[in-house]
């Protein structure tokens, strides 16, 4: 990708995420009933609730409401929570460790499993492996995440104790700062099966997707080049086709980290994990709209900016791409 293209996809990506927090800030401010509904005392006063209105700029014109927005999220600043009565930016900040700690390590283990595996199935073609292998790999796909978790926590953690049933550290556990938590037992035996969980779910993709590029390029001159030449199997695969198949796997990757971190929601309320689709969660079912604004926000600006990274990790890998 050249400067010039790259330039222009970078406008987009400022284009798309202007576009998206003006449609969180409508979103929200066009909901029934008023934004400060779970701050508001019923026993304030029409007065109290007036001045408070006029603390929050709720006031103001929805024009003038909208520009402040803009600015107070030029400088960084998204509001203050309703419940916690701390600014948003400091809980998001606080959470969003976790949730980039689930996100890839789940990832990890999912597209190095599903990379190693569609290239084994396609060098297995037609077996009796495939034919059991493929449908494994489908209805993993297909299994919802609350339900996958709820096995995982009802075998691993209650029936054999194996593993803590949710947090993300044990009650009570103490550290000398965040560094000493992240790599501390307690914390990893706490990351185990919700990362277990986002790695089964994930992993269908890249496995799939490794195998249709691998049977591809199996096809490809170069391939019947090497066999002619009498290089074995094994090594035609993992040394030839394997790296040219790895693009788009490495393409979906970059996407997967963008989609992951929304998509963790239903797995951080499975588990407790205290991460951003928890926050979200709490957000939403308490009408904590500045928290809620910010967290749809973040993993909306996440997915944004990694479909960017994809699109230049791709021009990088293919520079085919960038000249089109």
């Amino acid at each position: 990708m050249n400067g010039r293209a790259l330039l222009q996809r970078l406008g987009q990506t400022v284009f798309i995420l202007w576009v998206v927090t003006t449609l969180l800030f409508f979103m929200f401010r066009l909901m029934p009933g008023s934004p400060l509904a779970a701050y508001i005392d019923t026993s304030m006063t029409p007065e109290q609730q007036a001045i408070l209105l006029h603390q929050f700029g709720l006031d103001q014109p929805l024009w003038k409401q909208y520009l402040l927005y803009l600015f107070n999220l030029a400088q960084g600043n998204l509001g203050v929570s309703f419940i916690y009565k701390e600014p948003v930016r400091t809980l998001l900040l606080a959470a969003l460790p976790n949730t980039l700690l689930l996100t890839l390590t789940s990832l990890l283990i999912a597209y190095a499993f599903g990379t190693l595996a569609g290239a084994f199935l396609a060098a297995r073609r037609g077996t009796w492996i495939e034919t059991i292998s493929l449908p494994a790999v489908l209805a993993s796909r297909a299994l919802p995440e609350f339900w996958l978790g709820m096995v995982l926590l009802a075998v691993f953690s209650f029936s054999f104790g194996l593993f803590p049933a949710g947090g993300a550290t044990s009650p009570g556990a103490s550290f000398p700062n965040a560094l000493a938590r992240y790599a501390s037992l307690d914390f990893l035996r706490h990351l185990v099966l919700p990362a277990l969980t986002l790695a089964i779910f994930l992993q269908g993709l890249p496995t799939l997707l490794m195998r249709s590029n691998m049977l591809e390029v199996m096809q490809e001159e170069f391939v019947v080049m090497s066999r002619i030449k009498g290089l074995s199997e094994w090594s035609i695969i993992i040394r030839h086709a394997a790296r040219n198949a790895l693009l788009p796997v490495a393409t979906a990757l970059a996407l997967g980290i963008g989609s992951s971190l929304g998509g963790n929601v239903v797995v951080e309320s499975v588990f407790s994990w205290p991460g951003l689709g928890k926050r979200l969660v709490e957000a939403v079912s308490a009408s904590d709209y500045p928290l809620a604004q910010g967290a749809f926000m973040m993993i909306a600006a996440a997915q944004v900016v990694m479909n960017c990274v994809a699109d230049v990790v791709y021009s990088a890998l293919d520079p085919r791409v960038g000249q089109r």
